[in-house]
C-alpha cells in the first residue's frame, strides 16, 4: 500500500493545524474535544486563544463555568466545554493533573469517551490503534469493503480486524490517524470523493468494485426537519439588557438570552419558549439553525412601557451582558 504518499501529503498540507504543533496530551485531548461536530476551519479561529486561556488541566478545571462558556463562544455544542472541564476536574483530582495513558482508565473520566480516549492513545501518544472517527469509519470501510453498518458494528469490526500492521510499524498511530482523517476529510467524504487525487485509490475496495458512495452502510433515515419563528425582544438600560438564563433542559443552557417567544412552529411538542400573539410581520430579521430547526428571528426593540404592552414582566428577567447566546448577540446588533 502507497502509505508513504499519504503521510508525506498529509503532513505538507496540514502540519500547519496549530494542534499539530508543541502537542500534548493535553492539547490533545482539547483539540480533539473541539474538533467534535465542528469543522477544521472553526476550530482554527479559537484553539490558540483557548490554549493560551487555560494552557493546562489545572486552569481549565478552575474555571468558572460563565467564564468557560464565554472562552468556547463560536465553537457550539457547549456540552464539549462542559465535558472537557469534567474532564480535568477528575484528571486534577485522581491523576494529580496528568493525563493517564492506560484506555481503561481513560474512558473512567467523565467527559471523555471511546473515540477521545483513543485519539489521546493514538494521537496524543503515537500508539499503534485507531481512534476511529466518521472519518475513518467511511475511509477504511471503502478502503478494505467493510460491509458492517456504520455505528457501533463498524467500529467494533475495525477494532477486530488486524488493519494496517506495517503502516503503523512504519509510520506511527499519529501519522497514521492524521493521515486517514485528512484523507476523509478532503478527497473522501461521505458525499463526495475526488478519488483521481486519493494516493490509496490503486488499493481502493470501493474504487475498484463501484461503491464508493454505498460504503460505509447505513440505513437511511429522513430527518424529520422544522422550521421555527421566534420573537426577540430587546430591552435596553444604560450598559445592560434584559436578559435570563437557560435551564438545564433548554438549548444553549447556561447562556443568557433576550426575552424569546414562538411565533410560528411546524413542532408542535416543541417547548424551548414560551408562545406569543401578535403582528411581527414587518420586523427585520435574521435566520439561524440549531438541530432539527430553521430558524426565523424577529428583532422587536422596546422600551419599558412597551415591553409591559405586551404583557410581560421585567421582574421575570435580569439585567445583564455577558454570555449571551449567538442569536441573542445577533439580535442586538440587528
Amino acid at each position: 500500500m502507497h502509505f508513504s504518499k499519504l503521510v508525506n501529503w498529509s503532513h505538507s498540507e496540514f502540519n500547519y493545524l496549530p494542534w499539530r504543533k508543541n502537542r500534548t496530551l493535553y492539547s490533545t485531548l482539547v483539540s480533539e474535544i473541539m474538533l467534535q461536530q465542528t469543522t477544521v476551519s472553526t476550530v482554527l479561529n479559537h484553539f490558540d486563544r483557548f490554549i493560551k486561556e487555560y494552557p493546562t488541566p489545572q486552569h481549565l478545571a478552575q474555571a468558572a463555568e460563565e467564564q468557560l462558556l464565554i472562552s468556547w463562544k463560536g465553537l457550539g455544542y457547549y456540552r464539549r466545554a462542559r465535558n472537557l472541564k469534567k474532564a480535568c476536574v477528575t484528571i486534577c483530582k485522581k491523576h494529580d493533573g496528568e493525563i493517564p495513558l492506560h484506555y481503561e482508565t481513560l474512558i473512567n473520566i467523565p467527559g471523555i469517551g471511546d473515540y477521545t480516549a483513543s485519539a489521546i492513545l493514538s494521537i496524543g501518544n503515537d500508539e499503534h490503534i485507531f481512534a476511529i472517527d466518521a472519518n475513518l469509519e467511511r475511509v477504511l470501510s471503502r478502503l478494505f469493503g467493510l460491509k458492517e453498518l456504520k455505528g457501533p458494528k463498524l467500529i467494533k469490526q475495525i477494532k477486530s480486524m488486524s488493519l494496517l500492521p506495517n503502516e503503523f510499524q512504519s509510520f506511527g498511530g499519529r501519522a497514521v490517524n492524521e493521515a486517514l482523517m485528512d484523507l476523509g476529510r478532503n478527497y473522501c467524504k461521505a458525499n463526495k470523493t475526488t478519488c483521481d487525487l486519493c494516493p490509496l485509490k490503486y488499493q481502493c475496495y470501493a474504487l475498484k468494485n463501484n461503491e464508493i458512495l454505498s460504503l460505509p452502510m447505513q440505513i437511511k433515515k429522513d430527518k424529520e426537519k422544522h422550521e421555527l419563528e421566534l420573537l426577540r425582544v430587546i430591552l435596553k438600560k444604560g450598559n445592560d439588557f434584559l436578559v435570563y438564563k437557560k435551564k438545564d433542559t433548554e438549548w444553549l443552557h447556561g447562556q443568557y438570552e433576550v426575552p424569546t417567544f414562538i411565533l410560528k412552529t411546524t413542532d408542535q411538542d416543541l417547548n424551548q419558549y414560551p408562545k406569543i400573539k401578535g403582528d411581527f410581520s414587518a420586523l427585520p430579521e435574521f435566520k439561524t439553525a440549531i438541530t432539527k430547526y430553521t430558524i426565523k428571528n424577529k428583532v422587536l426593540w422596546v422600551n419599558e412601557v412597551e415591553f409591559k404592552k405586551l404583557g410581560l414582566k421585567i421582574d421575570d428577567y435580569e439585567w445583564g451582558k455577558i454570555n449571551l447566546s449567538t442569536a441573542s448577540s445577533k439580535a442586538i446588533k440587528l
